[in-house]
């Protein structure tokens, strides 16, 4: 597999081929804006469906929502919560 189809199928899905966000963290395969991105984009989606969720959909598997963003933060340094929009999603 090429590295940036491996990029795509991480950012497509990155639940399926890391597990958890830590996997994103210990990858050697990608830069750290690789996984900034492939991070953000699991938030995002964790994110989604805790609005989803929220409003009453089903959701039986257990947000990994904050063990994303504690990854996300370990490699950015934080959120700059002052331009971040205030939304469902948190801003993410």
């Amino acid at each position: 597999m090429e590295r940036s189809d491996a990029y795509h199928r991480a950012l497509a899905d990155p639940e399926s081929m890391f597990g958890t966000p830590e996997g994103v963290l210990r990858h050697d395969g990608f830069t750290k804006e690789q996984k900034v991105q492939i991070l953000r984009s699991w938030g995002y989606d964790a994110s989604e469906i805790e609005v989803a969720v929220e409003e009453g959909m089903r959701n039986d598997t257990p947000s990994k929502l904050r063990d994303i963003l504690l990854a996300l933060n370990e490699l950015t340094g934080g959120t700059d919560v002052s331009h971040t929009p205030p939304t469902k999603q948190g801003g993410v």
